[in-house]
C-alpha cells in the first residue's frame, strides 16, 4: 500500500509518502509560508529533488502543488494520484471524545471542530488539510491519527486540576497532554530494544524540541505526561514558559497586560528566548555559552533543570524505570544537553558514559555508563512513520477489497 501522511500547520504542510508494510519512504516534502508572495515548495525522492519558489494563496493552492510536485515526470513519485490507497492525518487535540486513531467521516471532521478552541493554532489547519485530502483523493480511506490520544491512559488522579468540578464537566477542563505520537513510537522502540513485551516496560520519554513534553509511562501505557489543557504547560521550551505561578497572570493582568499580550507573552516570548534574550534556539545558545554569555549559560540550565525535575517526579510514580529516553531533535542530537540533565543521579542509578554520549547523534543505542542501574537511551522519533503505521492497520483490509 502507498500511504501519504499529512502534517498540516498553520503555514506549512508537510507531506510524505511511505509503501506498507516495508515502511520504504518513496517521497517526502513541504509547502511552506502559504498564503505569502514568498512561499515555496519542495519534494524530496530516490529520483532526485524539486524546489518551486512562488505565491501560494491558501491551502487549496498548497495541496495543487503537492499534488503537482508528486506527479512531476522527471522527479516525482507517482503516475497518477489514484497509486496513493489512503491518507494518514496529524491532528493535535482530539479531546476526550478520540482515544486513538480513527477512520474521517463527516462525524468526526465535526469533532475536530468541536474542541477548535482547545487547540486554536492547530486543529483549524489540521481539519483544512483534512477536507483538502478528501477533495484532492475522493474516497480513498483517510485516517485521523491525534497527538493527545496515547495520553488517554492517564489516569483521573493525573488529569484532574484542583479546580471546582464544574470547569471539567462544563468545560472539558483537564490535562489532555501531547507528543503523543512521538512518545508511543519511542516506547515501542525501547520495548523492542529491551527485548521486552511493549506492555512490559516502564519508561520516562523525553521528547525535546522547540516544543518539549516528557511522559511517565507504566506497563507501556502512558500515566503523565507535563503538558496539560494546552501545550504551554510543563518543561521551559523555545519560546513557552512551561510551568509557571498562576498568580503572575494575575499580576501582569493589573499591570496592564490584557489577554492578548498575555497569551503571547507566555507562548511566543518566553521559554529560552525569554530568559536569554538572544534565541530559542539551544545550538545557539550553546556556542553563546561556551563564548561567555551568562544569560544563554542560564536559560540552558534552566531547561535541563526542569527536565530533570520531571524525571524526578516520573521516577516516583513509576517506581521501576526500565530507561529513560531522549528523542526530538534536541534529545536526539544534542549530547551536552543529555549532560545537562542527567548530572548529579548517580545516587538514584542514573549515569552517562561520556563517550558513549558522544557517539550517539540522531541514532538509536544506550548511553548509560556500565554502573548505571538505569537504561539512558537515544531514540530518533519518526512521528510520520508512526501515523503510516496506524493508517495501515486500519485501511489494509480495505484498500485490498476484503470484506
Amino acid at each position: 500500500m502507498k500511504i501519504l501522511v499529512f502534517n498540516c500547520g498553520s503555514s506549512s504542510i508537510k507531506f510524505k509518502l511511505f509503501h506498507l508494510p516495508e515502511e520504504t519512504v518513496l517521497a517526502e516534502g513541504v509547502v511552506d509560508r502559504v498564503g505569502t508572495e514568498d512561499a515555496s515548495a519542495s519534494l524530496k525522492t530516490p529520483r532526485g529533488k524539486l524546489e518551486i519558489k512562488r505565491a501560494i494563496e491558501d491551502y487549496p493552492h498548497g495541496f495543487s502543488v503537492i499534488k503537482d510536485l508528486l506527479l512531476d515526470p522527471k522527479n516525482g513519485a507517482l503516475r497518477s494520484l489514484a497509486e496513493v490507497n489512503a491518507c494518514g492525518h496529524r491532528v493535535v487535540h482530539g479531546g476526550e471524545k478520540f482515544s486513538g486513531s480513527m477512520p474521517v467521516d463527516d462525524e468526526l471532521e465535526q469533532g475536530i471542530e468541536a474542541v477548535f478552541e482547545l487547540a486554536p493554532l492547530h486543529n483549524p489547519p489540521n481539519l483544512t488539510g483534512i477536507q483538502q485530502a478528501r477533495q484532492l483523493f475522493g474516497n480513498i480511506p483517510q485516517v485521523a491519527c491525534f497527538d493527545t490520544a496515547f495520553h488517554h491512559s492517564i489516569p483521573e488522579i493525573a488529569y484532574r486540576y484542583a479546580l471546582p468540578e464544574d470547569l471539567y464537566l462544563d468545560h472539558k477542563i483537564r490535562r489532555y497532554g501531547f507528543h503523543g505520537m512521538s512518545h508511543q513510537f519511542v516506547a515501542r522502540r525501547a520495548a523492542k530494544m529491551l527485548g521486552k513485551h511493549k506492555y512490559a516496560v516502564n519508561l520516562i520519554t523525553c521528547h525535546l524540541g522547540n516544543g518539549s513534553s516528557v511522559a511517565a509511562i507504566k506497563d507501556g501505557h502512558s500515566i503523565d505526561t507535563s503538558m496539560g489543557l494546552t501545550p504551554l504547560e510543563g518543561l521551559v521550551m523555545g519560546t513557552r514558559s512551561g510551568d509557571l505561578d498562576p498568580g503572575i497572570i494575575f499580576y501582569l493582568h493589573r499591570k496592564g497586560y490584557d489577554t492578548d499580550s498575555l497569551d503571547t507573552l507566555l507562548n511566543k516570548r518566553s521559554g529560552l528566548l525569554g530568559i536569554s534574550g538572544s534565541s530559542n534556539d539551544v545550538r545557539d545558545l550553546e556556542l553563546k555559552a561556551n563564548g561567555g554569555d551568562e544569560k544563554a549559560t542560564l536559560a540552558l540550565d534552566i531547561f535541563a533543570y526542569r527536565i530533570k525535575k520531571y524525571i524526578g517526579a516520573y521516577l516516583a510514580i513509576l517506581n521501576r524505570v526500565d530507561a529513560i529516553i531522549f528523542t526530538g531533535g534536541i534529545g536526539e542530537n544534542d549530547s551536552a544537553m543529555r549532560t545537562r540533565v542527567l548530572a548529579d543521579m548517580d545516587q538514584l542509578g542514573i549515569i552517562i558514559d561520556d563517550s558513549r554520549n558522544s557517539v550517539h547523534i540522531g541514532e538509536a543505542g544506550e548511553i548509560q555508563a556500565v554502573t548505571s542501574r538505569t537504561k539512558v537511551m537515544v531514540i530518533p522519533t519518526n512521528e510520520e512513520l508512526a501515523i503510516a503505521r496506524d493508517t495501515y492497520a486500519m485501511t489494509k483490509n480495505i484498500a485490498h477489497g476484503d470484506t
